[in-house]
């Protein structure tokens, strides 16, 4: 029989409490902890005889004036030792600065579970991709409008049109697109749009809860309902009344789960577990899925969630709108004080339209943040990204993406106009349907100036807004 072999994470400057609960999240995955107080002992024991057996590095207390000089002491044991930085406050910003000091991913306090192991495992298998395909676990840009979504492609704005049409009513929205392909970001934007703009959202990660405290988690539980319930826990949905509850990936509920919450979206009543009484909620469900709903699920809750469909497509298939993606994330990222303004060549671009992006728009902002920290000049260029170009040149084998590079290629690279007017199956498109993409393309343009757009344009404010109401425009762009 094969000896296993040992997997130790160096869990580095934590107080006791942060590393039994580190402790107790990495074992469920096969990891034993190692506990270093300080850069002396982390060095000490990376060293040690058992050095070689650490294969990731947590860093729990993150300062950026001690943090770097930690990052460099243990790289000179280690040079490829994946180190995870965890930290608390503007978790971007101090991201920023862990990866100028060499850090390999970040996570944000309070650490989830399934966050911590995630990254544990990306980072820590050499068959990974590494450099800059290598992930960035925390979120890196601030929640957009319907309005300022970047895509021209007939899919990705047949999307938009739906969300948005659908953002004003109270039915149930079902967001089914692949990992990173923006179904959170779509989830903000319908609420943002919608009439309850001004009630609570609340997001809940249907694979990152136990199954067998889903259901305290979703509808609370009462005081002494089973053992550990030591106090009364209101609900997510009774969080959400008067809002929005966005159920990321709900395919992931126990069956039993199914069952209760469509028994709640039917009557509007949540009963707590272990209590006898109810309370009335008034919630707006939507939902994400990373695939179509599977035959076992429930099927009136199946039917229910399924009120409206909005269906991403992955990035592979609208490469012409990843220069123009590109741009407005490095334009986001130096608003937020995270970067210094770049520009980027077509070089580079190129090798951004080839590549597959099996971590969809995710990956991308990802990739463009570590190149736009490591960049000394003005602008990107191809040699920032080398593992982009030697990977996109793979597309044969079984598991890789091939991306499709359209006949906008050239206008894309060049900034050109993100209209499409013809369809895939190169017939015109509508006219309403081209006349919605010039409007929102003029409102993201001008920044939601009305007065400037209806200049622009050409008509009056009136008239602008009675188009915005004709095609389902959000007015709060």
């Amino acid at each position: 029989m094969r000896e296993q072999i040992t997997r130790s994470l160096l869990l580095v400057d934590a107080d006791p409490a942060e590393r039994r609960l580190v402790s107790a999240i990495a074992s469920r995955a096969g990891w034993s902890v190692l506990g270093a107080a300080c850069a002396e002992s982390a060095v000490g024991l990376l060293q040690g005889p058992h050095g070689r057996e650490v294969q990731a590095a947590l860093l729990g207390n993150w300062d950026k004036e001690s943090g770097p000089a930690l990052i460099a002491a243990m790289r000179g044991c280690r040079a490829k030792l994946p180190i995870i930085v965890l930290a608390g406050g503007q978790s971007v910003a101090d991201a920023v600065d862990a990866m100028r000091a060499g850090a390999s991913d970040f996570l944000a306090r309070p650490v989830a579970p399934e966050r911590l192991l995630e990254a544990l495992a990306a980072n820590a298998d050499r068959r990974r991709a590494a450099g800059e395909l290598a992930p960035v676990s925390e979120k890196l840009a601030p929640a957009l409008s319907l309005e300022q979504m970047v895509g021209a492609g007939p899919a990705f704005r047949t999307a938009l049109a739906v969300a948005a049409k659908a953002a004003r009513n109270r039915l149930p929205i079902l967001i089914i697109g692949e990992p990173g392909s923006g179904k959170e970001s779509f989830a903000r934007a319908i609420h943002a749009a919608s009439l309850r703009a001004q009630g609570p959202l609340v997001i809940v990660d249907c694979k990152s809860v136990p199954a067998n405290i889903i259901d305290s988690e979703l509808f609370g539980h009462e005081k002494g309902a089973f053992p550990g319930a030591f106090a009364e826990k209101i609900g997510r949905i009774v969080e959400a009344n008067g809002g929005t509850l966005v159920l990321d990936e709900i395919g992931e509920l126990p069956a039993e789960t199914q069952e209760v919450l469509d028994r709640v979206l039917a009557t509007g009543e949540v009963r707590p577990v272990g209590c006898n009484g109810s309370n009335s909620v008034d919630v707006r469900l939507v939902a994400t899925s990373a695939r179509a709903l599977p035959d076992k699920f429930h099927p009136m809750l199946a039917e229910r969630v399924s009120a409206t469909v909005v269906t991403l497509p992955p990035l592979r298939e609208r490469s012409d709108d990843i220069p123009a993606l590109t741009r407005h994330l490095l334009q986001r990222f130096t608003d937020q004080g995270l970067l210094k303004p770049l520009s980027i060549g077509n070089d580079a671009l190129a090798i951004l339209m080839r590549y597959g992006w099996p971590g969809n728009v995710r990956q991308l902002a990802s990739v463009l943040l570590r190149a736009g920290v490591q960049c000394d000049g003005d602008a990107l260029t191809a040699e920032q990204l080398p593992h982009i170009a030697i990977q996109s040149r793979f597309t044969s084998r079984s598991n890789d993406y091939a991306t499709q590079v359209g006949a906008r290629s050239e206008e894309a690279m060049t900034g050109g106009p993100s209209v499409t007017v013809y369809s895939e199956d190169g017939n015109v498109r509508p006219l309403e349907e081209i006349e919605a993409d010039i409007i929102r393309l003029a409102i993201g343009h001008y920044r939601g100036r009305m007065t400037e757009v209806a200049r622009r344009l050409g008509i009056g404010r009136s008239t602008l807004y009675r188009k915005l109401g004709d095609l389902g425009i959000d007015t709060a762009a």
